[in-house]
Parts: C-alpha cells; sequence; structure tokens
C-alpha cells in the first residue's frame, strides 16, 4: 500500500523522535517505501534458516575452510548477517587415474550361466571425459553352466538349442561423466555420487557348446567352435564416492556381435552385462 506525502512525513518524523529512546541510530538517508515497512525481500535469515542451511552444506562455519564467497555490494553486504558461501567440490578426477575389478555376470542368456572376472583402468582427461580399458574372464565349467531349461532341452527332449559361452572380452570406452551430486542418507550422512555412460569397441572369444549342440563329432561345428569377433558395447552406470581416493561402481553393458553358426549361419548376439566394482583414484587428492 502506497502512503500519500502527508502521512509519509509524519510516520518519517515519529520513527526519528522514537529511534534514540530506543538505542538506536537515525536514518542518515532517504529510503523509499519499501524500504520503511518492510517489503521482506532483504529481510535476515531466521535462526531455523540458518541451522538448515548449515546442515545442508550450503554454507561452511569453520574457521579456514576456502570457499568462494558471493560478492555483494556494500550497501547490501552491511544489511545483511549472512554471507552464504559454495563449499568446494569434495571429489576431483581430472587427470587421474582410476583401477576398477570387477565381478559381473551376464543377465540375458536364457539357457547357461556366465560368471565374469576381470578389471578396468580409466584415465580422466577432464571431471567429464575420460578414456577406459576393460576386460573380463569368463570360467568354463562345461555342463555346470547349463540352466535346468537346457538340461530338460537337451537330456529329455533331445533338442540342441545354439549355446555359445562368453570366454573373456577386452574392449576401449570413451566414458562421460555428466552427473556429480550429494544425497543425504538418514538425514545426516551425505552421500557423494557420480552418473556416467560409456561406449566404445573391442574384442570377445567365445566358444560353442558342442555338447548341448550334440555335434561333438560334426567337423564342421568343430571347425568354428571357437571364435573371435569383433564387438561394440555401450552402457553405464554411477559411483558412489566413499572417500576421495575409492569408490564403489554399479554398471550395466550391452555388447553386441555377430558370430558363425557351424560355419554356415549368422548370427546377432546381444550379451547385457551386469558388474559390480571397487575403484581406487591416484594418485591421491591431497
Amino acid at each position: 500500500m502506497r502512503l500519500h506525502t502527508p502521512m509519509k512525513t509524519l510516520c518519517l518524523a515519529v520513527a526519528l523522535l522514537v529511534a534514540p529512546l530506543l538505542g538506536g541510530v537515525p536514518v542518515a538517508h532517504a529510503q523509499s517505501d519499501d524500504d520503511l515497512f518492510g517489503s521482506g525481500v532483504d529481510r535476515e535469515e531466521t535462526v531455523a534458516e540458518e541451522r538448515a542451511a548449515l546442515e545442508s552444506g550450503d554454507m561452511d562455519d569453520r574457521i579456514g575452510v576456502t570457499s568462494e564467497e558471493i560478492v555483494l555490494p556494500e550497501d547490501e553486504r552491511s544489511r545483511r548477517r549472512i554471507i552464504k558461501a559454495l563449499p568446494r567440490k569434495r571429489f576431483l578426477k581430472i587427470g587421474r587415474w582410476e583401477a576398477a575389478p570387477h565381478v559381473g555376470f551376464v543377465t540375458n542368456d536364457p539357457f547357461i550361466n556366465r560368471y565374469l572376472l576381470g578389471a578396468g583402468i580409466s584415465h580422466h582427461l577432464t571431471e567429464v571425459f575420460a578414456i577406459e580399458l576393460i576386460g573380463s574372464f569368463s570360467p568354463d565349467f562345461g555342463n555346470g553352466d547349463w540352466k535346468a531349461i537346457t538340461r530338460q532341452l537337451v537330456e529329455e527332449n533331445q533338442v540342441s538349442p545354439d549355446i555359445s559361452k562368453i570366454l573373456f572380452y577386452a574392449n576401449v570406452n570413451f566414458q562421460f561423466s555428466p552427473i556429480y551430486g550429494k544425497v543425504a542418507v538418514l538425514g545426516r550422512t551425505i552421500v557423494n555420487f557420480d552418473v556416467f555412460g560409456t561406449f566404445g569397441t573391442g574384442v570377445v572369444f567365445t566358444s560353442d557348446d558342442l555338447e548341448a549342440l550334440q555335434a561333438e563329432d560334426d567337423p564342421v561345428a568343430v571347425a568354428t567352435q571357437n571364435q573371435y569377433h569383433p564387438t561394440t558395447n555401450f552402457g553405464g552406470g554411477f559411483r558412489i564416492l566413499l572417500t576421495p581416493n575409492i569408490a564403489f561402481r554399479i554398471e550395466g553393458r550391452s555388447m553386441v556381435y555377430i558370430e558363425t553358426v557351424k560355419s554356415l549361419n549368422l548370427e546377432m548376439k546381444n550379451n547385457f552385462l551386469l558388474l559390480g566394482s571397487v575403484a581406487f583414484f591416484f594418485p591421491g587428492m591431497q
């Protein structure tokens, strides 16, 4: 509500007379109606708001902590009691190496179980982009890898499913990490995380299960039992940062390649790999 000039003058005179009695200082410069009667734009924060800001990490009240302060005009700074600060990023990847031993398995093969054991190493060119070399080995347990449906088909129904086992693979990938953030767990612990995507190319070595194919004596099948295939892969995952130098990773990757079946037919394979790993970053952060 705007005040007419006589009322405005009367209010200003009362404020000047009452201020010394309350221990205040007379106003030394003219103010607008909004400054005199409170527009709410520049009000000071309450204790509850200040406590919430501290708990959320938006401000850091520790002495000696380096933070980037928000620069305010001089008149604005004199009227505010709190200066918000932007805390430094707790975890940096730029220029560092990341070694990540992993375990995993192939999730979408309907006939056999394939377990993976391997490792990857990445060099982070920036906070967002990295180059990665990753490889896995998968042990062959013969018909111990068969699922129940495979055993039924082969032993009871005399049906020969096309079974090809991944024995090992190696890929060179391009990795990008567009998202970095943190989340409060149980309202107390702050957990930092990093979301990343990856894609690249490489080679995979496979072996046909001739026992399941019932072709152990077939020279045509034996000729193409073991094969190398060029492959592409893409996927993504996230890191949960345990310390500035150690992280836990969960990721999924789709690996696509074309193989020859019994020296005659071409078949496209698409295996989805689920991997879990512990990543170690070096050199360490100070």
